[in-house]
């Protein structure tokens, strides 16, 4: 049934209101009210209507005037005289139970100054009688039109922090929500579900401190000369902030796929570009200058001006998108006064180049509530696995070491914090672990994470539904997450590899692993619960530990191809190692046909690949990355362990000459290499097995 408009009493509470606010106003001027007590005076007054009812239904409009000094964060309760509930409520959050009706403020809503009113509404249900309530409590305290000492402690106030660096400690650990509110085409068409409090709820559930929340803006933003961002994208937005500050989540807001889109255009379009920018976060300070502190800005994500642009000539024109932000800000009013505000370096890039123009930008601020932020997803070509670099090795750690050194001498040992924003493998979970082998990426994550801590940066891991299935709210891999989650406080140790291959029909014999100890203890090896015997099962002389023979024939079992079992190395803290005790053959490839693009029937007989290598007769290399003889994975070869494949993308098969054949030369980590001819002819393809 529709609501019907019924003609309702509008009760108030506290109707001396005008004499009390007013005899306050003297009081406070007059530095009474603060001599009575060291606790805030409070009082306050409250409408009540019912602007519609229908059988079992009604809406209800409430009115909250602040009659006590200003009030930063309410909670306003009442009990129900008939049984009556709240069904839903908006501009509030309904907390209450049972008879007990309990409102408590958003973010946006928090501040209510002397004098002042705020207002929610709500829709409820009733049987028999729908009686207004005849009191309320705001913070606590009766809604009676006097003004006192509060009698109970207020709650929601704000976390206040004293410099930036204080609040970007306090957001450790960090994760981002990608691939959604940053999704062109709206919230879900990356294919992921919509952001809810529950998803919220379970990141702070599992550690995580703070939020970053991608959002890109354009589609949702009108043309100029206003550049009106729509109301409804504005208040998701709003409603996703909302969220994260009710559940304790510090979050931080950029503008996003709006840096390539059209940010980009810069150089070449410098005052739409501009007034553009401007306009949006001018919109953007507006409407959440009174939040809470617990809300940071970023300036954009990876700046970036294109090819004529790079380096030193992105520089200026990323300084000048920051200082146009920082300046809106600041001048926006409320807390945006002194809000955290984040600033990135051209493409969030670690060199030293990139790291100095945005050091003395922030100087030349002389305001310690900005902090820096880059991204790090490893050294490129160990995070890509091209050019031979498919092990978390000597060159791959050094890259880290130095960008991580530069960065915090940069700035954290100057006192400005650094956000690293973005972390991760490149294409992790886009298609599978093995674009960089599984336990290399651990080591690499363990290493990032340990440095981070050394050098006081607040890391945010890339997650767009990668880790957290956002549809089951459960981790894709609860082991990853572990190794994850334990190293935002400790280290954990690992071994050289976290596989042994043993071939199928050779002769088993001793296999050694050198132990990374990371400064913690060896505890032993664990097959399940049973604890492997050091002497009998295995040997340990000084960091070089050895399986036996008999071990190893023992936990093949009947060496069926994969994995037969997984022995756990244990330390003194972290979490324990895995390494996987693996049966295999050679792979055998077979002929195969394709138009673009080719697809190898392979036997892989337990073994993955490590890396793919590929020449022209002459021994020139083949493929997109010409410089190298060894193709980047996923761009020039892509494993289908489970439906027994090798994909030879188009996107190889589009930089190989026509009618000149190809040697592909597949290197895998049981340590054989298996060859295979293709030819390109038009849009033929033609794979032969050698």
């Amino acid at each position: 049934m529709s609501p019907t408009t019924a003609p309702r009493r509008r009760l108030r509470l506290g109707a001396i209101a005008t004499a009390a606010v007013a005899a306050l106003a003297a009081a406070l001027a007059a530095g009474l009210v603060g001599a009575v007590s060291a606790q805030a005076a409070q009082g306050c007054q409250v409408a009540y209507d019912v602007s519609s009812e229908w059988p079992g239904g009604f809406i209800a409009d409430v009115q909250v005037t602040n009659l006590g000094e200003p009030v930063d964060g309410w909670s306003l309760e009442w009990t129900w005289p008939d049984g009556q509930r709240v069904t839903s409520m908006w501009n509030a959050k309904h907390t209450g139970s049972g008879d007990t009706a309990k409102a408590e403020s958003l973010g946006y809503n928090k501040k209510i100054a002397t004098g002042a009113t705020t207002s929610f509404g709500f829709n409820g249900s009733w049987s028999g009688e729908n009686t207004d309530p005849t009191e309320f409590r705001l913070n606590g305290r009766l809604c009676d039109g006097t003004v006192g000492e509060p009698t109970e402690t207020p709650t929601g106030g704000p976390q206040e922090w004293d410099n930036a660096m204080d609040q970007v400690a306090d957001m450790e650990p960090s994760t981002n929500i990608g691939n959604t509110l940053d999704a062109l085409g709206g919230e879900t068409a990356w294919g992921n579900p919509m952001i809810t409090e529950e998803l919220l709820q379970t990141y702070k559930a599992e550690g995580y401190n703070s939020i970053r929340l991608p959002v890109t803006w354009d589609e949702f933003t009108g043309p100029g000369p206003d550049y009106t961002i729509a109301p409804e994208r504005m208040e998701r937005v709003a409603q996703v902030v909302d969220w994260a500050l009710e559940n304790d989540l510090q979050v931080m807001i950029n503008l996003h796929h709006d840096s390539w889109m059209w940010l980009d255009d810069l150089p070449t379009d410098h005052d739409n570009v501009l007034a553009k920018f401007e306009a949006m976060w001018t919109q953007i300070a507006e409407r959440f200058k009174d939040y809470p502190d617990g809300l940071s800005f970023e300036s954009n994500n990876e700046p970036q001006f294109g090819e004529d642009h790079k380096d030193e000539l992105g520089d200026p024109y990323n300084e000048e998108l920051n200082r146009a932000f920082y300046d809106i800000v600041r001048a926006s009013g409320g807390n945006n006064a002194d809000r955290l505000l984040v600033l990135p370096t051209l493409n969030t890039n670690a060199a030293q180049e990139r790291l100095d123009p945005v050091k003395a930008m922030i100087d030349s601020l002389n305001d310690d509530m900005v902090a820096a932020t880059i991204h790090y997803y490893g050294f490129w070509p160990f995070s890509v696995n091209v050019a031979g670099f498919p092990t978390y090795e000597e060159q791959s750690q050094a890259d880290l070491a130095g960008a991580f050194q530069r960065t915090h001498d940069t700035f954290v040992a100057n006192g400005i914090p650094v956000i690293v924003g973005e972390w991760a493998i490149l294409n992790y979970g886009v298609t599978g672990p093995e674009v960089v082998e599984y336990g290399e990426m651990l080591k690499f994550f363990e290493d990032l994470q340990f440095q981070a801590r050394e050098y006081h940066f607040t890391t945010m891991i890339w997650d767009a539904i990668q880790f957290l299935n956002r549809n089951t709210l459960e981790w894709h891999d609860q082991y990853l997450f572990d190794r994850i989650s334990s190293s935002w406080t400790t280290r954990s140790g690992a071994t050289s590899f976290d596989r042994i291959y043993l071939e199928k029909a050779g002769t088993i014999g001793d296999v050694s692993q050198t132990l990374d100890l990371n400064g913690l203890e060896f505890e032993g090896l664990w097959d399940g619960n049973t604890r492997l015997v050091e002497g009998t099962d295995y040997t340990l002389s000084g960091d070089t530990l050895t399986f036996k023979a008999a071990t190893l024939t023992r936990l093949a079992g009947d060496r069926a191809y994969g994995t037969n079992a997984t022995i756990e190395a244990r330390f003194s803290a972290g979490v324990p190692w895995r390494i996987n005790i693996i049966t295999f053959d050679q792979p055998v490839l077979s002929d195969a046909t394709g138009t673009n693009s080719l697809v190898i029937p392979t036997q892989f007989n337990g073994d993955r690949i490590e890396q793919m290598e590929a020449h022209y007769a002459d021994g020139s290399n083949a493929g997109p990355a010409d410089w190298t003889a060894f193709q980047e994975s996923n761009v020039s070869w892509l494993p289908d362990y489970n439906g027994g494949s090798i994909l030879v993308p188009d996107k190889f098969v589009e930089k190989i000459r026509d009618n000149e054949p190809v040697t592909i030369t597949y290197h895998f980590w049981g340590g054989e290499s298996v060859d295979y001819t293709v030819v390109k002819n038009g849009s033929t393809m033609t794979g032969t097995a050698s």
